[in-house]
């Protein structure tokens, strides 16, 4: 009788133990609050970028770089997005490209979409070096910007597109 009791008290501190962690986890249906810095109006420029409103997705990238100087994505996103807006922001671009690839030397998506800047801008040995580099990180963009460099043309889509969060 004695061994039955413990083994119910077992059984039951364990229900409580679970029980507690479910809890502590949340039963919300609702998604997490995302609380770091910037990434609420990043979040809303990928939206803006994919339908192809690149002034206002600048904006948001912008933004979000104010709240948070050293995302990476950011930086990544808002050159994509200058740079479709013509060639009067090549430059501006470019340095946000470097800033992605300072801050995140292996975000893929930097290298693919600063390879064909440079070769927008007709500077194929730097293209060619991005395109070096992103052959180790990731062997699809490293195609569509070898594509890219070949067209000198600006590839379709958007695969150098740094995701939400």
């Amino acid at each position: 009788m004695k061994k039955m009791h413990i083994g119910l008290l077992y059984v039951l501190s364990a229900i409580l133990f679970l029980g507690a962690e479910v809890w502590a986890a949340g039963s919300s249906s609702q998604p997490a609050q995302e609380t770091r810095p910037g990434i609420s109006e990043y979040n809303s420029g990928v939206k803006l970028m994919e339908r192809g409103k690149f002034e206002k997705a600048a904006k948001k990238f912008e933004s979000a770089l104010k709240k948070n100087p050293n995302l990476a994505e950011a930086h990544n996103n808002l050159g994509y997005s200058l740079r479709k807006q013509g060639s009067q922001n090549f430059k501006q671009a470019l340095s946000h490209y470097n800033r992605a690839i300072e801050l995140k030397p292996n975000l893929a998506e930097a290298y693919m979409y600063r390879g064909v800047l440079h070769a927008l801008m007709g500077n194929e040995a730097k293209a060619l070096e991005d395109h070096s580099k992103l052959s180790g990180l990731d062997r699809g963009l490293a195609n569509a910007l070898q594509a890219a460099i070949a067209s000198g043309e600006e590839p379709e889509g958007l695969a150098g597109l740094a995701k939400t969060w």
